[in-house]
C-alpha cells in the first residue's frame, strides 16, 4: 500500500524524515524532492563493473547547465531522507519526463532504513538545460509486510554527496 500525502505529512519527523521539509511539496501520494547543484560525470566513456570508475565533479551554474545526449550525469537531491519501517521509492516528475529527462535509470527502489541523499542517474533524450533547485523527482512510500532487516550496507548508507557506482566492491 502506498502512503497518501496526508500520511507522509503526519509521519514527517517520525518514521519519515525529509530535511529540509516544505509542506507545499506534498502531493496526493508523494513528496517532491529537488536537484542539488553538485553533479558527477564519469571520466571515461567505457565503464568497467569490476573496477572503480573515476568521476569528476561538475556544478550547475545559476544560468543552468545544458545536458548532452549519450552522457550519464549523476546528481543528488538537496533533501536528506531517513525511512524506518517503510519502503521509500523515487520517480521522476511527469513534467520532467515530458521534457525527455530520465531522472533515474533503474535505481528508484529504496531500502527500509535508508538514510542519506538520493543519487539521481540522469540521462536525456535530447539536450536539455537543467537548474539547481528544480523539483525534479518525487519520493513515495510503501508499507512492508512481514519481518525485515533494515538497510545497513556500507556502500551507500549515510552518504553525504553524489555517489558513483560502488558495484566493484561486490567483486572483492
Amino acid at each position: 500500500m502506498i502512503l497518501s500525502g496526508n500520511e507522509i505529512l503526519a509521519r514527517q519527523g517520525k518514521d519519515i524524515v525529509i530535511e529540509p521539509f516544505d509542506p507545499s511539496r506534498i502531493n496526493p501520494n508523494s513528496y517532491n524532492l529537488s536537484l542539488h547543484q553538485d553533479l558527477l560525470v564519469y571520466d571515461r566513456a567505457e565503464l568497467d563493473m569490476k573496477r572503480e570508475n573515476t568521476a569528476s565533479p561538475l556544478q550547475i551554474p545559476e544560468e543552468g547547465l545544458l545536458l548532452q545526449t549519450g552522457k550519464l550525469y549523476l546528481g543528488r537531491t538537496v533533501e536528506y531522507t531517513e525511512t524506518q519501517g517503510l519502503v521509500p521509492m523515487l520517480e521522476g516528475r511527469s513534467s520532467i519526463g515530458r521534457l525527455g529527462l530520465f531522472v533515474h535509470i533503474t535505481a528508484g527502489f529504496g531500502d527500509v532504513g535508508f538514510k542519506g541523499f538520493w543519487t539521481l542517474e540522469m540521462f536525456c533524450v535530447q539536450p536539455i538545460r537543467i537548474y539547481a533547485g528544480v523539483q525534479i523527482c518525487q519520493i513515495f512510500y510503501h508499507s512492508i509486510e512481514g519481518s525485515y532487516s533494515t538497510y545497513s550496507s556500507g556502500k551507500y548508507q549515510n552518504n553525504t554527496g553524489v555517489q558513483p557506482s560502488l558495484l566493484f566492491k561486490d567483486f572483492s
